[in-house]
């Protein structure tokens, strides 16, 4: 089971829509690696290509906000994205995020991009490497853990099925 992640930091302001997440144009696959090519691409050219598997997002207020498409958690996960963290998140993002298998942490960090960044699940802290400082936020409910640990709500509930 996963307890902690550890990644590059990726800083992102308020309000940053699923559409600035994933352009609508894409939403014709639920390919988590097609659509990971064209995450950010409008607001932030580049980050498909420069990402890499478990950096983390630092974000501000209502992350995640706009449509209740489940793309964007998935293109996230595609592009290799470990863990976001945002002061708040638009409620049907986050529920999103869980059902599909991506960490979310309701935390107000203050990181920089490039900063190296320390996510502990389980206890409820996040450490930010490159400045020292340490943050905590309510740690997340095992069954919660349970669900991104299985990759999320389907992938949870067939394991169960089988036995």
């Amino acid at each position: 089971m996963f307890d902690r992640v550890e990644g590059r930091v990726w800083f992102f302001g308020d309000d940053v829509d699923t559409d600035q997440i994933i352009p609508a144009e894409y939403l014709v696959t639920g390919d988590m690696k097609v659509l990971a090519e064209h995450v950010f691409e409008r607001v932030r050219p580049g980050f498909s290509s420069d990402v890499r598997k478990g950096d983390v997002i630092v974000a501000g207020e209502n992350f995640g906000c706009g449509s209740s498409r489940e793309h964007a958690p998935r293109a996230l996960i595609g592009a290799g994205v470990s863990c976001v963290i945002a002061k708040s998140f638009a409620r049907i993002f986050y529920r999103n995020s869980i059902n599909i298998g991506l960490p979310v942490v309701e935390c107000d960090v203050q990181a920089s991009d490039g900063d190296r960044i320390e996510v502990d699940f389980r206890n409820g802290r996040v450490r930010n490497l490159s400045t020292g400082v340490e943050y905590e936020f309510p740690s997340m409910p095992s069954f919660l853990m349970k669900l991104v640990d299985s990759g999320g709500l389907v992938s949870y509930v067939k394991k169960q099925l089988r036995g």
